[in-house]
């Protein structure tokens, strides 16, 4: 239950910074829906080996590595899938930052509300 209500979460994100940020394209909300599972699953499974092999930079960095992490699974999830398009660093940057606050303050509502 927690992950679908993450995911949904995250593909109403998507939808919404596809509209906001401009450089940041999506062909349509087919698009968006499997950009937002290719990110649920890198989210789910690459990324806290990523956190793992680089605790020590981040604990060097004071956990600002950590957005690092996030950027580059941002990246990743719009390689893999298809219509989801970044015309520039910024738009990369700022869509990769708009879900990561999302998803901290869901996890937040979550674990405060215990909906899991």
């Amino acid at each position: 239950m927690f992950l679908l209500f993450r995911f949904f979460i995250t593909f109403a994100v998507v939808l919404f910074i596809g509209h906001c940020i401009p450089g940041f394209e999506i062909q349509n909300g087919t698009d968006a829906f499997f950009f937002a599972i290719v990110l649920s699953a890198i989210n789910a499974v690459i990324r806290p080996v990523l956190t793992l092999l680089t605790l020590p930079i981040t604990i060097l960095t004071l956990g600002l590595f950590t957005l690092v992490i996030n950027f580059f699974t941002f990246f990743l999830a719009s390689e893999l899938s298809y219509g989801v398009h970044f015309h520039s660093f910024s738009a990369l940057f700022w869509g990769a930052f708009s879900v990561w606050v999302t998803g901290l303050i869901t996890n937040r509502f979550i674990w405060r509300v215990n909906i899991y």
